[in-house]
């Protein structure tokens, strides 16, 4: 079957009732029959049908072991850096989400973990910084905002070589286009708030485990800690899911057109697609994907902080917000929104320009949307001309 076909099937049919449907277990608890005897259920914290049926697609989705879902992606980042001991190193992807820099950084550096980013599109980079005391490998890829890619399956062999972890943040690609564990990666995470979900209402992460003796290890600690998916946000991620193939294909298509359209605007000064191929890792994005994403980003020729908030308040169809991955088109300005966390010159030297905005393209028609970027990048020009 094609991989559309089998995620269609892979969402079963509620067993007891015959629900086409998966049923919404909103329950705290479940009876026992004795103590200790139960129908595969004892406290929703440890377990819910709901969130068990999401997990199982979702590893399924990835050719792993085992899922596991969180109720948000910082939380299913942080169960990952909990396998880790003081003592412990990272090597980790320069071009970082802030988030995870954060947590990386503000949380987990004061527990005795050593983090060194590098350019994880140079092979040697990764192969270089890697010791006896580094545990994990950490990469986005494509990477937020810059879209780097990373050879997943030469890295991969690094870490086996290394005896370390390689987890994934597929994220940005979502299993429609990438499955990481399929390349020799160990784990894979998602914000399925993003494309898992794809209609910016709800918050929620996702792990992913090749093997299930390292996946039994992250359901420990899921239940442990807590911040597990609630019933609902499984059951809507399970209804976006049911439509991911479709909705991935009409943003890659969008995407495409839009980043084509930026490479030939005067205002513009740089366009980061891995689909175009000007862009430096687009032969890698080719190897191990099967399209190149919905999200563009493109720095200005006016290499300001003003200029780039210029166009993100003059654009109509693209919102001004956080997040991606959703139906509506979204713009964001990362300097001062998702990498604001980042000082300035990590920021700008992991490639996040003053000026870069990130276009999160949503499924309305190409057309519609070129015209709107088009009159916002107008606006920055006459109110660059009227500062002249």
């Amino acid at each position: 079957m094609s991989t559309a076909t089998q995620l269609i099937h892979s969402i079963p049919v509620d067993e007891l009732t015959g629900a086409i449907s998966v049923p919404i277990y909103q329950t705290s608890t479940f009876v026992q029959e004795a103590p200790g005897v139960n129908k595969g259920y004892d406290y929703a914290r440890t377990g819910n049908p709901t969130r068990f049926t999401l997990e199982q697609i979702v590893a399924q989705l990835e050719n792993g072991s085992v899922g596991i879902a969180f109720a948000s992606g910082l939380a299913a980042i942080d169960s990952i850096l909990k396998l880790l001991k003081s003592g412990d190193e990272i090597v980790a992807v320069d071009d970082i989400y802030g988030g995870a820099f954060r947590l990386f950084t503000q949380v987990y550096e004061k527990f005795g973990i050593t983090v060194n980013y590098v350019d994880t599109t140079r092979i040697e980079n990764v192969f270089e910084a890697v010791n006896e005391k580094t545990k994990l490998i950490w990469l986005e890829t494509p990477t937020n905002p810059t879209l780097k890619i990373s050879d997943i399956a030469k890295i991969a062999k690094i870490a086996k070589a290394n005896r370390s972890w390689l987890c994934v943040d597929n994220t940005f690609a979502s299993p429609a286009l990438q499955q990481p564990l399929s390349l020799g990666a160990d784990i894979v995470i998602h914000s399925a708030t993003k494309y898992l979900g794809g209609h910016s209402d709800l918050i929620a992460g996702l792990v992913v485990t090749k093997e299930k003796s390292l996946g039994d290890q992250i359901k420990f600690l899921q239940n442990a800690c807590g911040a597990i998916l609630s019933p609902f946000d499984s059951w809507l991620v399970i209804r976006g899911i049911e439509t991911l193939h479709l909705r991935v294909k009409q943003h890659c298509t969008n995407a495409k057109i839009i980043a084509e359209f930026l490479q030939t605007h005067p205002a513009v000064e740089r366009v980061y697609y891995p689909g175009l191929p000007s862009h430096p890792n687009h032969d890698v994005a080719c190897k191990q994907a099967k399209g190149f994403g919905g999200v563009v980003s493109f720095s200005l020729k006016e290499n300001t902080e003003l200029a780039a908030k210029q166009f993100v308040t003059s654009t109509t169809l693209f919102k001004l917000a956080e997040s991606l991955g959703g139906v509506k088109s979204l713009v964001s300005h990362p300097a001062s929104m998702t990498h604001k966390t980042i000082p300035a010159e990590k920021r700008r030297a992991a490639g996040v320009a003053d000026s870069l905005i990130r276009l999160s393209v949503g499924l309305e028609e190409a057309e519609d949307l070129v015209k709107d970027i088009e009159h916002a990048l107008s606006i920055v020009k006459i109110k660059e001309l009227q500062t002249v």
